[in-house]
């Protein structure tokens, strides 16, 4: 397996120029899947506060650098939407946030905020003993003994501890944001679930200040005004 990723051919949610070189930082195996952006990425060519590997790795080394409330020491780990980027030693902490066109993006957030993250609910299933387990979207496995969480609701995470503290059901009047397509990055309210029969993907119309757009459900997340980067 190649150590190396083509710029040209990375995912458009990474925020990198795909022209100035011909190889970035492939991600390791992780969170997110091929969606990951490598967290070296972040810190070089985002924030500026490494200009190599070698410096991301002492960075690390250091237990400078949180992720979701956890110190990390890989510089290739997957970082990818909603997680929780903080350096405490700095006083700094970032959501990572869908941007124009759904390229990731990082909003600057206090430390309060820092401490939970949201997570879509992509699957749900019943498991041995009872209980009920949620798949989010980065693959992130939650336990719960109740049943009123369904796919494509939003939970926020505790960071501490791992329990939920906030629950956002998808339903008309949710608020949300698209991450994919022609429309990522913009934020509405549900007008309408449109279910399509068959496999084919349900449509949601949104509508925003500036009109509205529709697009197909596994595009949008249900957030709160807590998400949207206005947080002062």
């Amino acid at each position: 397996m190649t150590k190396h990723q083509k710029r040209l051919s990375v995912p458009k949610s990474w925020p990198v120029e795909r022209k100035t070189e011909t190889f970035t930082v492939k991600a390791d195996a992780g969170p997110h899947g091929e969606d990951g952006v490598p967290l070296v990425v972040l810190l070089r060519d985002v924030l500026g506060y490494v200009d190599s590997r070698k410096e991301a790795r002492y960075a690390l080394s250091e237990d400078a650098i949180l992720i979701n409330g956890d110190a990390i020491n890989d510089e290739q780990r997957p970082i990818g939407m909603f997680d929780i980027v903080a350096f405490p030693g700095r006083g700094e902490y970032y959501r990572v946030f869908p941007d124009e066109g759904g390229r990731l993006a990082l909003t600057e957030i206090d430390e309060e905020s820092a401490q939970s993250r949201l997570g879509k609910i992509e699957g749900k299933q019943q498991v041995p003993g009872g209980d009920t387990q949620l798949t989010l979207h980065d693959g992130t496995n939650v336990l719960v003994d109740d049943d009123e969480y369904q796919a494509n609701d939003s939970i926020v995470i505790d960071n501490d501890d791992k329990s939920i503290v906030a629950h956002f059901p998808y339903e008309e009047g949710a608020l949300v944001t698209a991450v994919r397509g022609n429309h990522g990055g913009k934020i509405g309210e549900v007008d309408a679930i449109d279910v399509t029969p068959g496999s084919g993907s349900n449509r949601v119309g949104v509508s925003t200040d500036d009109g509205g757009f529709e697009t197909v459900e596994e595009y949008v997340v249900v957030i709160d005004e807590n998400f949207t980067g206005d947080d002062e």
